[in-house]
């Protein structure tokens, strides 16, 4: 079995490749971590996961196992097989560094936009065709007024996603940089990712837990 470990460290990004029939695990190594997970068809760069087109083919702002991941061109990109925790966020945008600047004064504070840039420029992704995330252990509740909340992760240390690419995918995950409000406990941990040719949810408890 073909497996590649690989972490993303505090408040940065990690952007890879994944084949079809490949699967990705994201895991919440320490806990109460929003990781902001994005993905482009590897052959058509203008295809790419998005929230929007997910709302719309689920009829819900949340998602379950079982459920695809839509793209722009209203094809599922990702099924998800596996979630411990089950709370996700698939509504609020990535932090840029105007979101630091205009609302909190802070210049230059790392983000999660030029996190997933940083590496997905490589392949020929811009910032106009960077998609929106799916904010994973991301805690955003909806009101019942109809407000979104954003709140610190439930999620605890080994807490993890898996999904299957079903095309082949450039992604990108940030550990997001948020430190000023809630929303990672007030403390950037790491995030760590498996892509795998084989999923045994036996085998991913002892990697999560290894």
């Amino acid at each position: 079995m073909c497996q590649c470990n690989l972490t993303v460290p505090a408040g940065h990004g990690k952007t890879f490749r994944v084949r079809k029939g490949q699967f990705i695990t994201v895991i919440d190594s320490e806990g109460q971590q929003a990781a902001d997970f994005v993905a482009v068809n590897a052959d058509d760069l203008n295809e790419k996961l998005s929230p929007v087109h997910t709302r719309q083919h689920l009829r819900s702002l949340f998602f379950k196992p079982g459920d695809a991941l839509w793209s722009s061109e209203n094809r599922p990109m990702l099924r998800i097989l596996a979630d411990s925790i089950g709370i996700h966020d698939a509504n609020v945008p990535a932090c840029d560094r105007t979101r630091f600047s205009v609302d909190f004064g802070v210049e230059g504070h790392r983000n999660c936009v030029d996190n997933l840039l940083e590496g997905m420029k490589a392949f020929g992704v811009t910032y106009f065709s960077l998609p929106e995330p799916f904010n994973l252990f991301q805690n955003g509740p909806v009101t019942a007024d109809g407000r979104m909340e954003v709140t610190d992760p439930n999620s605890k240390a080994g807490d993890s996603i898996t999904f299957e690419a079903l095309c082949d995918l450039i992604c990108s995950v940030s550990s997001c940089p948020q430190d000023i409000i809630p929303g990672n406990g007030l403390q950037v941990t790491p995030i760590d990712i498996v892509v795998s040719d084989e999923f045994h949810a036996e085998e991913m408890n002892h990697a999560v837990n290894a």
